[in-house]
């Protein structure tokens, strides 16, 4: 009996320390928030080498994506609101930071918990017709398309919502 204790007690051990261990490589996955991310001379930072990122300010053809086009000009804050509602419904979406011209979000993948970094940059004007954005993975070399499909998520919300159009 006092072998069979022993023996349930050493699984127990060894599942505990397999579980504690997952957990420490799961977390290492989301990254670092990074420091040099938001906006530099009006404009967002560029996208690495790696084809895991996209942004609309860029002129790289794996990295470039369209700017978000409203129907009619709106204000800024119609613009924020409109593009922060659309965000938070996708899954898994923290909102970070937001001004009057910037919003920064983190999207976290289900499974193995990787962090993607989300920013859109709105005008400092009081009407405006255009967002820029930029949606990049931070660890990682592909990404299989997941920030690419994730703004034009958002841009599909927009359109579905009467606000936006397709260009």
């Amino acid at each position: 009996m006092q072998h069979t204790i022993k023996k349930r007690s050493d699984r127990y051990k060894l599942l505990l320390v397999g579980l504690i261990s997952t957990s420490v490589l799961l977390s290492a996955c989301s990254g670092t928030r990074p420091t040099n991310i938001g906006v530099t001379n009006g404009k967002l930072l560029p996208c690495p080498e790696s084809p895991n990122c996209v942004n609309s300010q860029s002129n790289n053809t794996m990295h470039t994506i369209k700017a978000i086009h409203f129907k009619r000009p709106i204000t800024q804050t119609e613009a924020i609101t409109a593009v922060k509602e659309a965000l938070i419904t996708l899954p898994k979406i923290e909102i970070i930071t937001e001004t009057e011209t910037y919003l920064y979000a983190e999207a976290t993948s289900k499974v193995m918990r990787f962090v993607d970094d989300i920013e859109f940059l709105f005008p400092n004007e009081e009407y405006i017709q255009e967002v820029h954005m930029r949606s990049a993975s931070r660890l990682g070399y592909s990404d299989f398309d997941v920030n690419r499909k994730r703004i034009e998520s958002v841009r599909a919300i927009l359109i579905d919502n009467g606000l936006a159009v397709r260009e």
